[in-house]
């Protein structure tokens, strides 16, 4: 057993002044308010629960920096995310990887939903293993000290517009598996271990269409299903010209939708949307970040709450790595937005941050400061220039991930002192990016 004294900790829906927490074998075994027994490690600042990547594209990272100086939409973005796609294998992808989900675990992220559809070679086929760049992925988490949910993607069309799916272009020929039963024969292969969840995803209506979704619906078979949802207008537009319904009716229609099942993004919904995913008890991801770096829009993301839909965040693009700032985000949208401050109190970010992410996740034991739970454990520094002062119960509106000092995931130490396990992770992830944008 290891003791832990807390300076300040988060237990239940705010901070506690002294606290004691004692791991064993990677579980909490107790929470006490109490001073610290001969032994025990000194966490400064408020230790929070570990944060959770509800949304996550691993090799997305490479495009930060890079992708802003032409302009443009959402479309034309991908075009350039596409190029990038088109380079991977699973070594390079594994370098990437890992590097990205080293610098989550610097922000205080301890699992991680990666929405995972790089899974073939460039231009299709197969290779030997035909879940080599899954195997990437896992093996990535596993060397970055994260849990990972591994959202294995269905993708199987280039697209929709008003005349019907598309056929996939050059590069989208490595994301497909054929339909929906070969995806499910593939994703079967991955085998149950410590520190993953084999998840599913449908990656878009315009990707998957309407006749294979209940075949993705029932591959999930209890698993978290997650899905991207009316990111953009054009989606809503040709959905409704093809299908005569928008994409959330249409999973509904195909029973997509429930408690296991995260909406991603959910931005251009309708009144019947918000009440047919909060009706179901649907989650919903919100990539604030991403939303605004490609222009997408604001969701209606306190209608969704107060419907019944739980929120988490994500990172999605990783236009930047800090859950903390995309909470924060969250709050201030809806203030450009509405004109009003506190749409979404500290607590509540904290809850989005934590147990409602891990939840979406399918760690329902992890995400609190509990005996029982995962020994998933944030410091966060309350002395820096950008916390000195705050009040520790409105940390989350002023911290950033450079202010996470020590994390513990599944009672293991990944960050000392500010410093991953793995050493310079700025390094990793030029040697991972920098091959992929040679000669382009």
């Amino acid at each position: 057993m290891t003791g832990y004294w807390c300076e300040q900790a988060w237990l239940g829906t705010g901070p506690v002044a002294g606290v004691r927490v004692v791991v064993e074998r990677g579980r909490i075994a107790e929470v006490t308010v109490a001073d610290a027994a001969p032994g025990d490690q000194r966490l400064p600042g408020l230790v929070l629960p570990g944060f959770a990547n509800a949304h996550s594209h691993a090799f997305h990272r490479a495009l930060r920096g890079r992708t802003h100086d032409r302009g443009g939409t959402f479309w034309t973005w991908r075009q350039r995310m596409y190029a990038v796609a088109a380079r991977l294998d699973p070594d390079g992808y594994l370098a990437l990887a890992r590097a990205a989900y080293a610098e989550m675990a610097l922000a205080g992220i301890t699992c991680v939903g990666e929405f995972s559809y790089l899974h073939h070679p460039p231009g299709g086929g197969r290779y030997a293993d035909p879940n080599a760049m899954t195997e990437a992925l896992v093996q990535a988490a596993a060397d970055a000290g994260v849990r990972l949910t591994l959202l294995d993607t269905c993708y199987l069309a280039g697209g929709l517009d008003g005349g019907g799916h598309l056929p996939l272009d050059d590069v989208q020929r490595r994301f497909a598996d054929g339909d929906a039963a070969a995806w499910a024969e593939r994703v079967a292969l991955l085998p149950c271990r410590d520190g993953l969840v084999v998840g599913t995803a449908v990656h878009s209506v315009r990707a998957v269409p309407a006749d294979q979704l209940p075949a993705v619906a029932a591959a999930a078979s209890g698993r978290p299903l997650h899905v991207h949802l009316s990111e953009q207008p054009a989606e809503n537009d040709a959905c409704r010209a093809f299908y005569g319904r928008t994409p959330t009716r249409l999973l509904a229609d195909a029973g997509v939708l429930g408690p296991r099942t995260t909406a991603v993004h959910a931005t251009h919904l309708t009144d019947v949307d918000v009440a047919l995913l909060g009706g179901t008890g649907t989650a919903v991801c919100a990539c604030p970040s991403t939303e605004a770096d490609l222009a997408d829009g604001i969701g209606p993301f306190p209608q969704l709450r107060d419907a019944g839909a739980p929120l988490c965040l994500g990172s999605d693009q990783h236009a930047t790595i800090d859950l903390l700032a995309e909470a924060r985000l969250l709050e201030a949208h809806e203030r450009l937005g509405s004109g009003e401050r506190g749409r979404f109190r500290p607590a509540e970010l904290v809850g989005v941050l934590t147990v409602a992410g891990h939840g979406a996740l399918g760690w329902p034991d992890a995400g609190r400061l509990a005996p029982g739970q995962r020994a998933d454990l944030v410091a966060v520094r309350l002395d820096t220039p950008r916390t000195a002062g705050c009040a520790p119960g409105q940390l989350v509106m002023a911290a950033t991930a450079a202010d996470v000092h020590t994390v513990l995931v599944d009672g293991r130490v990944v960050v000392s002192g500010g410093e991953h396990v793995l050493g310079d992770v700025g390094r990793l992830l030029a040697a991972a990016i920098t091959p992929l944008w040679e000669g382009t």
